[in-house]
């Protein structure tokens, strides 16, 4: 039989010669993590090759993703569908094997990892909701839920500031079936990391509130399983087990150099590697004893058939329960939810009230909440500004995770990448709120959100120099151009009090992407809303005022400016001019409608066209055409009450007037 040496060689030698197949990629790290891959998978991971999805499997998170054919080679090898061919197409287009993981590509993929850190982030958001369901739906006799959540991180990961963001939430929360691999090589692309990585890793996570296994030898597999059990046996904690390992190992002349981390071996060296080794097969040749020894189906089978027999015992007890999380994991909503929506959306177009958009937010949030036990909220420290509490939230604690509220602390990015694991986990449909002007701190999160089509939602509240006195750093002015330029991001800015409870239905419906919900801070004009353009703000944008006739001029205009654009075009109907106001309140969904709707609203003929918009005039060339007017704000605010701002800049009904009689 095969000895350990050699099972963790064909991930060795999958990994690499996969690399230098497709002259791309990044060998050290799977070379360097093979044998702890090897004990973790083969002894320890609950998975089914067989049912990827299966919700009770444990998590594993290749948060150095660069990384990925160590975990392309672990698919391959326990029986997932992923042929070898699919190994050999590594880096190539439409590949099941792209260069980092991604979630839809290869089954068994459970994140999209690349960007160091937001994995270990977006495993702390499983870990996270694996305890939250299981404190929801468990019962005696019925842990229905309880699985870990495992992650490899390498020296970058703990470089970035994110990991700092998560760990120390999770260490405050007491995640105690996080389990973090460190692959300690101290190795990173420019060299040897003691130039500029010094810090002491395990008292850091000591002061996290973690449980630290040092100093674990990453090649002796009786030192890995004795940590991995060591791990297990603490429940109030999440566990880092510090692997000191060799990048590269096996490569006789390149270990223990950053010339493996990112490049190919080249075929001298991996032909060196198979004398080293003892490896004689030929590349992508793996012999069927070590196939064998690898595949994983069977045992995945008897582990969820196992769980299968407890859940239909569960389900016969508890009835109501099991169907309740069966839907939540199938992302489906309350069968009451459609109705719901629609009863609290024409409640706030008959009861007119001027609110900020962010008081607005709050009062859809206290009636979609209490049809969806799954939304869960939370603030980067910014409850009361942003409002993303409702009636119904209760907090989650150490000692208490039946809550459905989030006190993130401080940490933006590290909450948009958590609400990433938290979405990609199953059960919840994750909203946070902070300031819009700290999107930019997440961007990177946000942007991940958008390229795994996850179901995740951004109250993003100050949105405009409306914000008043803070000032320049605190009023966003590039920020909604850079989220509109993110693709599959759903952004809404609405008006008012009716395009915010719509927005909600939209974002919380969304199944294929994340939305932004952009709000103010000062109370708005509620606007009068017929029953057509309230299905039309579902498209996006709509005609809000018309005059029955071809216009002499349209505007256009989100949030805030929406109000100002109205009053000024009812002024100037009135005394015989012909303007269109046009609410945008979605710029992505109008770009979806066809060709016949969005000639309706502005159409083509009807070139003098104004944008109002407190905030940069990028992206709104594209609808009033390059001979087209923009109200902007192309340079930084100033700090003042609000009313003295819009009026310095130019958002007034007096420059309003004047550009539109002078075009």
């Amino acid at each position: 039989m095969p000895n350990q040496n050699k099972i963790a060689n064909a991930i060795r030698f999958l990994s690499v010669d996969a690399v230098q197949r497709a002259n791309s990629g990044h060998p050290g790290m799977p070379l360097g993590m093979a044998d702890i891959a090897t004990i973790l998978w083969r002894e320890f991971l609950q998975h089914n090759p067989h049912s990827p999805d299966w919700i009770n499997r444990d998590r594993f998170i290749l948060s150095n993703g660069h990384g990925s054919m160590l975990l392309y080679s672990l698919l391959h090898l326990t029986g997932y569908d992923l042929s070898i061919d699919d190994l050999r197409n590594f880096r190539q287009l439409h590949s099941k094997t792209p260069g980092h993981p991604e979630v839809g590509c290869a089954p068994g993929v459970e994140t999209t990892t690349g960007p160091l850190g937001q994995g270990l982030a977006n495993a702390v958001g499983m870990a996270l909701a694996e305890k939250m369901l299981a404190t929801q739906f468990n019962k005696p006799r019925f842990n229905i839920i309880d699985h870990y959540t495992y992650v490899f991180v390498g020296d970058g990961c703990l470089m970035e500031g994110i990991s700092h963001e998560v760990a120390s939430l999770a260490g405050t929360l007491g995640l105690g079936k996080l389990i973090v691999f460190w692959d300690n090589n101290s190795i990173s692309i420019d060299g040897h990391t003691d130039g500029w990585f010094t810090e002491d890793v395990a008292k850091r996570f000591h002061s996290y509130n973690w449980h630290v296994v040092n100093d674990v030898d990453g090649h002796n597999p009786d030192a890995i399983r004795q940590a991995i059990i060591e791990a297990q046996a603490v429940d109030d904690k999440p566990t880092i087990i510090c692997c000191k390992t060799i990048i590269g190992f096996g490569a006789p002349h390149m270990s223990n150099t950053h010339a493996c981390h990112g490049s190919p071996l080249g075929e001298q060296e991996v032909a060196a590697m198979r004398n080293h080794l003892d490896w004689e097969y030929e590349p992508f040749i793996i012999p069927d004893e070590i196939y064998k020894l690898w595949d994983a189906k069977e045992k995945g089978k008897e582990q969820e058939n196992v769980w299968q027999q407890a859940f239909a015992l569960y389900h016969k007890q508890y009835p109501e329960l099991a169907e309740e999380l069966l839907r939540r994991v199938r992302g489906e909503l309350t069968d009451n939810w459609g109705d719901k929506a629609d009863d609290y959306i024409q409640a706030t177009i008959d009861k007119i009230e001027n609110l900020a958009t962010r008081q607005s937010s709050q009062k859809a949030l206290n009636a979609y909440g209490l049809v969806l036990p799954e939304l869960l909220g939370g603030s980067a420290d910014l409850t009361a500004s942003n409002l993303t509490d409702w009636s119904g939230s209760k907090d989650i604690t150490s000692s208490d995770f039946s809550g459905n509220y989030v006190h993130y602390g401080v940490r933006e990015f590290g909450m948009f990448a958590m609400m990433n694991g938290i979405s990609l986990h199953g059960g919840f449909i994750p909203y946070g709120g902070t300031f819009l002007v700290f999107a930019g701190y997440g961007q990177s999160a946000i942007r991940m959100a958008a390229l795994m089509k996850q179901r995740v939602i951004y109250v993003f509240s100050h949105d405009s120099i409306g914000l008043g006195e803070d000032g320049p750093t605190h009023q966003p002015v590039e920020h909604l151009a850079m989220l509109r330029s993110i693709p599959n991001l759903s952004v809404w800015r609405p008006c008012d009090a009716v395009e915010t409870a719509i927005a909600w239905q939209y974002a919380i419906e969304r199944k294929n992407g994340p939305t932004a919900l952009v709000l103010t801070r000062q109370k708005l004009l509620a606007q009068k809303h017929s029953e057509k353009n309230v299905k039309d703000i579902r498209r996006g944008a709509y005609i809000l005022v018309d005059t029955g006739e071809v216009p002499d001029c349209i505007l256009i205009a989100t949030g805030s400016e929406v109000a100002l654009a109205v009053t000024v075009a009812t002024k100037l109907n009135m005394v015989g001019h012909k303007i269109r106001v046009v609410s945008m309140p979605s710029s992505d969904l109008f770009d979806k409608q066809d060709s016949i709707y969005k000639n309706t609203v502005l159409p083509p003929k009807v070139t003098k066209r104004i944008a109002i918009e407190a905030a940069a005039s990028q992206s709104w060339y594209q609808y009033v055409g390059l001979n087209g007017k923009i109200i902007g704000l192309d340079r930084y605010g100033e700090s003042a009450p609000e009313k003295i701002l819009f009026e310095f800049f130019g958002f007034s009904e007096q420059n309003t007037t004047k550009l539109i009689l002078g075009y």
